[in-house]
């Protein structure tokens, strides 16, 4: 588990790797919120690019960012979804509370 981010015009990118699960769960959603609390954007981007596997510890990971940006009266997107995280997160209602988008811009 690894990930990679960066602050670009008010918008953070995070970048996720490999398999969500309870394992890695934990660590993304402090790092993320950390991440969020010390750059307060506008936007973050959560980059699932090279996700290959979700289960419900993702949707945690996600529900977690939104709560952050909430807070910080900020968006939350999801962007480079592959097909199995694409369908656990329409199975758990999540692209209704999240934009998703095709790939990071």
């Amino acid at each position: 588990m690894q990930f990679t981010s960066f602050l670009q015009d008010g918008h953070l990118t995070v970048a996720l790797t490999g398999e969500i699960d309870h394992h890695c769960a934990k660590h993304y959603i402090q790092c993320i919120a950390a991440k969020i609390e010390a750059y307060t954007p506008s936007i973050c981007v959560l980059d699932f690019k090279e996700v290959s596997f979700v289960d419900s510890s993702g949707i945690a990971v996600v529900i977690n960012a939104l709560r952050s940006m909430t807070q910080i009266e900020g968006t939350l997107m999801l962007a480079g979804l592959t097909e199995q995280p694409m369908k656990v997160f329409r199975a758990s209602g999540i692209d209704k509370l999240v934009q998703i988008k095709e790939a990071v811009s």
